[in-house]
């Protein structure tokens, strides 16, 4: 069991203001596998103002040298990668070699990558008589969530340090304890006091305080678009930079004349992956009315496929939920489902064949699923696929926009350019064509209530900068 009785904040390991403590529980066996600090208000102050005191020293630091910060970061989490991949694997429930791979390996690269960028990234360039440069946000506020816990803290955290910008990380109170080892290769690295801080907690005491100080200059935000909202609403009042990835309900969209095998089994396991737990999970696949009973028995054939199991063992495909109130939750949908007429290709609502604890659903699959029916509209968030079926395209792009949702998809044709044009109409922040990989340096974000902002690559970087115009008197040297 790792517990962790401090919290990581100006560059020291802090005892907390108050005593109480969160026990982090193993989605697989439900025992307590860890506990950190249960944050109070009066540590998510101090965290902003160290945060607040590092920016201006931070900030006029050489991007060269926030590089190398950077890579000794990436270099820590490649030593940690055993030991965080195993905490993600219980926190979470992915199987360890997806967690590996994925949780960590993904996390890794990125910190290796922005570490890269800000060597290259044009801070400066002249525009006529005036001189563009791009300088920090300010302070940061990292909401991060469960499902891809290090990783999206990654995201948030490696590129607003790449900008120059300070750090104060709100890990979820589900999957905090990877945040904390994280902190350790912060502290191993030699980071300046107050750049990155970390404080655990609940949302509404530590989330509130950093989404609504005043000296925190932006808030990044990953989870609920319900939460979303509120983040936006408390940020609002000092006019903060709000950037917020949010729910999804995302489409796959089969045209009749695609590689059926293929897209079918290829779309359950994007559903499938981590068990459901991604906002761009494709839980609705679109198929055309005559090909109905053949995807059908193709989508039945592919779930069996993913035995649940303990997520430890090197062969398992498919883990628990995050949480008991997770695996309530897609239970709940489930049987809704059922509730409202939609035929159960797969699975169901009980625990699977075999196993007697942890968070752990059947991988479920329902046909004849309506466009307006609840598990087409809301995020379910579990290993659960819904069957819908158009008679002709143009049918089939109405009812993938029909969602209150913008984040993802896929199409599937016999050819690039149908699928293209098809995924063109498709109001989404990322659409796979035919099966397309998912590419680390792309911009990831979505429309509509899947929120704003973007994230990955350049675009992550982007996002943590402000433009300054400076303009010179033509005819006047810049002194450059």
């Amino acid at each position: 069991m790792r517990t962790f009785s401090h919290l990581y904040i100006g560059g020291k390991w802090l005892q907390p203001a108050a005593n109480g403590m969160i026990d982090v529980i193993d989605s697989s066996t439900e025992g307590v596998m860890g506990r950190v600090p249960e944050g109070s208000a009066a540590d998510a102050e101090a965290a902003v103002e160290a945060a607040k005191l590092a920016f201006d020293g931070w900030s006029a630091t050489a991007p060269d040298v926030r590089a190398d910060y950077l890579q000794k970061i990436a270099d820590g989490v490649k030593k940690r990668t055993e030991e965080l991949a195993q905490l993600i694997c219980g926190e979470v429930g992915m199987p360890i070699k997806l967690a590996r791979a994925i949780q960590v390996g993904s996390a890794l690269y990125n910190w290796k990558t922005y570490a890269k960028w800000v060597r290259e990234f044009p801070f400066e360039e002249r525009l006529g008589n005036s001189l563009v440069a791009r300088e920090p946000v300010g302070v940061v506020a990292a909401i991060t969530p469960w499902n891809y816990p290090l990783n999206q803290i990654t995201l948030k955290v490696a590129p607003a340090l790449a900008a120059g910008c300070t750090v104060v990380v709100k890990p979820s109170e589900i999957a905090p304890l990877n945040a904390f080892v994280l902190a350790e290769a912060v502290e191993e690295a030699g980071l300046p006091a107050g750049v990155f801080n970390i404080v655990s907690g609940y949302g509404p005491v530590v989330g509130e305080i950093v989404a609504s100080h005043p000296f925190v200059d932006m808030v990044s935000f990953t989870g609920s678009t319900r939460t979303g909202k509120r983040v936006t609403l408390l940020g609002a009042a000092t006019v903060k930079r709000i950037a917020l990835e949010l729910g999804g309900k995302s489409a796959s969209v089969i045209l009749e004349d695609a590689d059926f095998p293929t897209a079918v089994n290829t779309t359950v396991a994007a559903c499938y992956l981590n068990s459901g737990q991604a906002c761009s999970a494709h839980s609705r696949m679109l198929v055309p009315e005559s090909r109905y009973d053949e995807v059908c028995a193709l989508a039945k054939a592919a779930a069996e496929g993913y035995v649940p199991g303990d997520p430890h063992n090197e062969h398992t495909r498919l883990g628990p939920l995050a949480s008991a109130a997770q695996l309530e939750r897609v239970r709940a949908y489930i049987e809704r489902g059922i509730e409202e007429g939609a035929e159960l290709i797969a699975g169901g609502a009980g625990l699977p064949n075999g196993i007697s604890k942890g968070f752990f659903v059947k991988p479920t699959v329902f046909g004849r699923v309506h466009p307006k029916a609840t598990i087409a509209q809301e995020e379910i968030f579990g290993p659960v696929l819904s069957i819908l079926t158009y008679e002709d395209e143009e049918e089939a792009v109405r009812i993938a926009n029909d969602s209150q949702y913008g984040l993802a998809g896929a199409v599937w044709a016999s050819n690039d350019e149908r699928a293209l044009r098809v995924a063109r109409r498709i109001r989404v922040g990322q659409i796979d064509i035919n099966g397309g990989t998912w590419n680390i340096e792309a911009p990831f974000g979505g429309f509509k209530q899947s929120g704003y902002g973007r994230e990955n690559g350049r675009y992550g970087l982007e996002a943590y900068l402000e433009y300054k115009s400076l303009q010179f008197k033509v005819g006047k040297s810049s002194g450059r």
